[in-house]
């Protein structure tokens, strides 16, 4: 088995220091609806390049008891802008941060990173059972 170069280089992303998340009390715990957050200004560093990669992410969670608050979760987004981090690691990562602050009945990180090279990444991540998509009935 061939030992990539890029090995070694993400030994700690789980132990990086980021922002705190401020969460809010939510006043509908008692009824299961969707939370969409997109930023689609994502920017990070590639920890093999030192090279720029842009993505939107997508969070799509359903709450409990508490919920993401908006602010807080701008500066912890801004935190990535200057870390080498891989795809994969800040859509897992932000799962993890997520779930962690505001324990969520079901949650999905979604990166689209843009195409660079050639090659478009999507990186998803879940938590919990997904949630039934409702149908409308016909009238």
């Amino acid at each position: 088995m061939r030992i990539s170069s890029y090995e070694g280089l993400q030994d700690r992303v789980r132990e990086f220091k980021t922002p705190s998340i401020e969460i809010w009390k939510n006043q509908f715990a008692d009824r299961d609806y969707v939370i969409q957050i997109d930023i689609p200004e994502f920017t990070c560093i590639c920890p093999k390049t030192g090279l720029p990669d842009f993505a939107s992410i997508i969070v799509r969670y359903v709450p409990d008891e508490t919920c993401l608050e908006l602010k807080s979760l701008k500066y912890y987004i801004l935190f990535f802008r200057n870390v080498g981090i891989f795809n994969e690691n800040v859509v897992n990562r932000m799962l993890d941060d997520f779930v962690r602050i505001c324990s969520p009945r079901w949650m999905e990180v979604r990166g689209e990173f843009n195409a660079r090279g050639g090659i478009k990444t999507t990186v998803v991540a879940e938590h919990g059972e997904r949630p039934r998509e409702k149908v409308a009935e016909k009238a």
